[in-house]
């Protein structure tokens, strides 16, 4: 058996359920193929958290600088946009159940990989050089195998839902990456303290593997491929001409369209602003408010806490109180994020009221975030290229992110004045500006061409 026929998509069953049951026998294997995946994804990110866990021990042990884990950590990030991209559009393609299961055995093995190498005192046979390259493309190996878990992820709602119920779900399972990343810093934390930075990678791919047969278990591929009807079908919902299209075409479609587009810019714009706050606030909240490095990781602990609720919030006002309407909760969160963001960048104010700002940003970000980066791009394409629009999207923000930091650091640093830079003077004006342009490019771009980006079949 060839890869392809392994991981092509499911072929529909022999066996059909029989009527009387075919309505309670959706709902249990829907639900078990949405709550697989989510769960699994959250241990996706126990797998990538790993090397942010470990990097003072490494340090202090005099494995790594600070510099050489920067570029092992970037490494990641690079392959990961690319692979997203790439794994988009092959996932529209292939078993979801398999794909998915597959990158997180292969992330998990990376960590045991690195975890070995360092139980095994291998890091003192060879030079440090050698040593960095080895972690910096095995950490570039798993930006890969990590790029296999969201669209996948995600194509599971396109497969297993109606569009009326995409949304609430779509928002708990873009919650996930936080849970992981608590698990992570949490329990892989522990590990560490207790035993060593080797354990952790160690423990990680534990988490993975564990992650791996959950989705085995649990996630199933198509309705059809266990004898029920479509989901169009169980839902009522009308066919299309897009539903006999081959994915191919319907992927040149998609990648053609300027609606996709302006939602990966629009989407990047989002990571921009995300990616600032919790990658500046804290040296923003120490050099322009005076705040001390405690109470300065306080307040932004903060936003990623909201970030949370945020996204879940986003599919509930999006499929429940505004009856499915992307348009109406985008512009109200993204009016309350403007004015939190530009409340937390220029007027003062104490602890209080700076968890205040950033929360109510982090708030609405996070229903930016659900609603345009992605709900907004499966409303507009249809379901058998779902993956190849995510995989855009998903390589526009990742790259946004990533020039964000470069962008944001020396707009900072061409505005500091004074001799010695631990009691220099910064003005964040420049950069300030930068992030709330980004932020109103966000939410305005989608909202002046809603109307216009759905992908038209013809």
């Amino acid at each position: 058996m060839g890869l392809y026929s392994f991981y092509r998509i499911s072929k529909p069953s022999t066996e059909k359920v029989p009527a009387e049951k075919v309505a309670q026998r959706y709902k249990s294997l829907r639900s078990r193929t949405f709550w697989g995946a989510t769960i699994a994804y959250s241990l996706y990110y126990v797998c990538r958290m790993t090397l942010s866990v470990v990097k003072q021990p490494m340090i202090d042990e005099g494995l790594f600088t600070a510099g050489q884990l920067g570029i092992i950590g970037s490494s990641l990030l690079i392959v990961y946009a690319v692979g997203k991209f790439l794994n988009g559009f092959i996932a529209d393609y292939c078993n979801i159940r398999k794909f998915m299961a597959t990158g997180l055995v292969l992330s998990a093995a990376v960590n045991l990989i690195l975890g070995v190498f360092g139980l095994l005192n291998w890091t003192r046979g060879f030079s440090s050089g050698f040593i960095f390259v080895i972690f910096a493309i095995f950490w570039g190996l798993n930006g890969w195998a990590q790029s296999m878990g969201a669209p996948p992820g995600i194509i599971n709602l396109s497969r297993w839902f109606p569009l009326s119920r995409r949304g609430t779900y779509y928002s708990i399972f873009s919650a996930t990456p936080y849970v992981g990343k608590f698990l992570s810093f949490i329990i892989t934390g522990v590990v560490v303290e207790a035993i060593g930075w080797r354990y952790g990678f160690v423990f990680s791919a534990l988490g993975g593997l564990i992650g791996a047969l959950v989705i085995v278990f649990f996630v199933s591929d198509t309705p059809e491929s266990r004898g029920l009807p479509s989901v169009q079908e169980l839902s009522g919902e009308q066919p299309k001409k897009e539903d006999v299209m081959p994915t191919r075409d319907l992927q040149k479609i998609v990648f053609r369209h300027p609606g996709l587009w302006i939602i990966a810019i629009s989407s990047a714009f989002i990571y921009i602003t995300q990616y600032a706050v919790s990658g500046w606030g804290v040296l923003f909240l120490q050099k322009a408010k005076d705040f001390s490095l405690p109470k300065a990781t306080q307040i932004i602990a903060f936003s990623e806490a909201f970030g949370v609720l945020g996204t879940v919030l986003a599919g509930w006002l999006s499929d429940r109180v505004f009856g499915s309407d992307r348009v109406k909760p985008v512009l109200l969160s993204g009016i309350v994020g403007l004015l939190s963001l530009a409340s937390f960048l220029f007027l003062g104010g104490g602890y209080v009221l700076n968890i205040f700002f950033v929360s109510l940003f982090s708030l609405s970000i996070g229903v930016l975030y659900c609603i345009v980066a992605g709900l907004m791009a499966l409303d507009i394409v249809p379901r058998k290229a779902t993956g190849a629009a995510l995989g855009i999207v998903g390589f526009s923000s990742y790259i946004a992110a990533g020039i964000q930091d470069i962008v944001s650091g020396y707009l900072i640093q061409g505005n500091i004045s004074g001799q010695a830079i631990s009691t220099a003077s910064y003005d964040f004006t420049p950069v300030s500006f930068f992030w709330l342009a980004a932020f109103l490019l966000s939410f305005i771009l989608p909202l002046a061409e809603w109307k216009h980006m759905k992908v038209k079949i013809e």
